[in-house]
């Protein structure tokens, strides 16, 4: 018996909405469904055939809560038999997800499975899962002498550490933006987008996020958002989104046999964990550690999806690593296109995948800085 692999036949996303925008309407288990349903059409997928459905969503609670995937599932006209499950690694929830779906492929649990995730971050703000409560407890506190860990000040520190001007942030942002909205005028995101009709009958086709026109000094002018002086702005920082995503995984063996021609192999995964309170460098020993469990080098990945939670992120990623910014965020990032933290691991992986296919490109690398100090990174090689 050959060795089973892990293959993307298919990935799908809605339109990344703004913070009540367009998709603030539409239910997060509606936004669920229509991914599903689509992915399901564009593969001529047989919903009866999946074995789980394997779903990110960062915060469980309200509109997201009673295992968001399950309800997604059945939501969508699936089969009752099909059953779906939903975890929380904070913003890198949906490319934990593909990580899960993929060693369940390789390990024979599953033969074919859906992932993907899902935030309404407009219908259930972030931090609604806290609800007032005190998440931490006093042992975690004591260990880091009192400091309750704040992504916004984690991003000042990396700025801090890595000698980041707040130009050099705002540079970044306008950059961001040029190439998502270069590849909207290029039509490069049709493909990958399934147009999602709200209720009261209007179709959002397009992401909403990205800002034309900006210049540096247009930048410098929105204040600091978490110390006063500091570099780190709501415009060099990610936006609070709405968006759903979706992935038909299988064996290369199982899609043979039910015709499915795949986009992108799994090549490696993997998750690290490092200090809480600064919390958004992992991707930097993410990204080393999935090198080597690949056995690439980094002069052998096309593109790079470094999940833009904050300019200073993206840019210690770069300095550190020495990749070739070209290839970082070819399509922009999350600073442009946003960031629906339980989908946004299952978006960056759709355009990821989509941008090697259409490209003619061979590898890519995903990783994301996640709550907590945690960063998830995977290498996908086209088909």
């Amino acid at each position: 018996m050959s060795a089973r692999d892990a293959v993307i036949v298919e990935a799908v996303r809605t339109p990344v909405g703004k913070r009540n925008g367009g998709l603030s309407t539409v239910h997060p288990a509606e936004l669920s469904a229509h991914v599903l349903r689509s992915l399901a059409e564009r593969s001529g997928l047989d919903p009866a055939l999946v074995d789980d459905v394997v779903w990110g969503c960062g915060s469980q609670v309200g509109e997201q809560s009673f295992n968001i995937a399950r309800t997604a599932v059945l939501a969508a006209g699936w089969p009752e038999s099909v059953p779906g499950t939903t975890l929380d690694r904070q913003c890198g929830s949906s490319q934990q997800a593909i990580h899960f779906a993929a060693a369940g492929l390789v390990s024979g649990q599953y033969d074919v499975v859906v992932t993907g995730g899902v935030e309404s971050m407009s219908r259930v703000p972030m931090g609604s899962s806290m609800a007032g409560a005190d998440p931490l407890g006093p042992s975690f506190l004591a260990r880091y002498d009192g400091v309750a860990p704040n992504q916004g000040t984690g991003a000042e520190l990396i700025a801090q550490r890595w000698g980041l001007s707040r130009t050099q942030l705002d540079e970044f942002s306008l950059e961001s933006h040029a190439r998502a909205g270069a590849a909207i005028d290029e039509g490069r995101f049709a493909a990958q987008i399934a147009p999602v009709t709200t209720p009261d009958g209007t179709v959002i086709d397009t992401d909403e996020g990205v800002r034309r026109g900006g210049t540096v000094e247009s930048m410098a002018g929105i204040r600091a958002a978490y110390r006063e002086g500091g570099v780190v702005t709501a415009g060099n920082a990610s936006q609070i989104s709405d968006g759903s995503a979706a992935l038909l995984m299988t064996t290369s063996e199982r899609a043979a046999e039910l015709g499915w021609r795949p986009i992108a192999r799994v090549v490696a995964a993997t998750v690290v964990a490092n200090d809480p309170v600064t919390m958004l460098t992992a991707p930097i020993p993410a990204t080393a550690k999935v090198l080597e469990r690949a056995g690439l080098g980094l002069e052998q990945i096309d593109a790079f999806e470094v999940n833009e939670a904050f300019a200073s992120v993206a840019l210690a990623w770069l300095q550190d690593t020495g990749a070739d910014h070209a290839r970082l965020n070819p399509n922009g990032g999350a600073i442009a296109l946003g960031h629906p933290i339980g989908g946004s691991g299952a978006r960056l992986m759709t355009t990821l995948v989509h941008h090697l296919r259409d490209q003619g490109l061979r590898y890519g690398l995903q990783t994301m800085c996640e709550g907590g100090g945690m960063a998830n990174a995977t290498i996908v090689e086209a088909l």
